[in-house]
């Protein structure tokens, strides 16, 4: 007489057998589970080194952010010529960004202090305008295959608003920055601050 549970074990193998990874389904599956641990504990207290030095800036403006697409205000833009200095503060686990620039909407300076944070892995960018002298709502984040990227949340006219700002590095001697704003919780996001800057030294 058959041995029924034996059967039946063999049976429901037989039909698992098909839907089973195979040994290199599962091997890539493995190597991309390590290669995301890799990357969730990299170390980015280093991620600005490549940041440190002097730089011309060029840098535009948006005058009314989220002002509406219909209004013709909303397409105008203010640009500025500068220098934005750079340097580590706390043996590069922290640094020091001072932008001066001018242009036809007058005088800037701003400055910007950067914070690793070691236990989280993460940055946060803390930005104060010279006209205020204070520091506002500092956006976090890492730096992610070589592109920086930085969210946090502010008032903006009275309403929340969702802030993105991107540090993009376009070769040795250029990176290109972009500060964008959304209203609609990260559907769309419209761009406000684009800033070029090149290496003087």
């Amino acid at each position: 007489m058959p041995n029924r549970s034996r059967s039946l074990s063999v049976g429901v193998l037989a039909c698992l057998l098909p839907l089973m990874p195979t040994a290199p389904a599962w091997a890539q599956k493995a190597a991309t589970i390590a290669a995301s641990a890799t990357a969730t504990t990299h170390d980015g207290q280093h991620d600005f080194d490549f940041e440190i030095g002097t730089w011309k800036t060029h840098l535009k403006r948006l005058l009314h952010p989220l002002s509406g697409a219909r209004l013709s205000e909303s397409s105008e833009w203010v640009e500025y010529e500068g220098t934005t200095a750079v340097r580590k503060v706390w043996k590069g686990r922290a640094n020091l960004v001072e932008l001066i620039a001018d242009g036809p909407a007058g005088h800037f300076e701003g400055l910007n202090l950067r914070l690793y944070n070691p236990q989280s892995r993460q940055w946060s960018l803390n930005f104060a305008n010279a006209a205020t002298g204070s520091l506002g709502q500092p956006t976090i984040g890492e730096f992610r295959n070589g592109r920086g990227e930085f969210y946090d949340q502010e008032d903006f006219n009275g309403r929340a608003v969702l802030v993105r700002f991107l540090i993009m590095p376009v070769d040795a001697n250029t990176i290109r920055f972009e500060q964008a704003f959304s209203d609609d919780g990260g559907k769309t996001w419209e761009v406000n601050w684009i800033a070029t800057d090149t290496r003087v030294d």
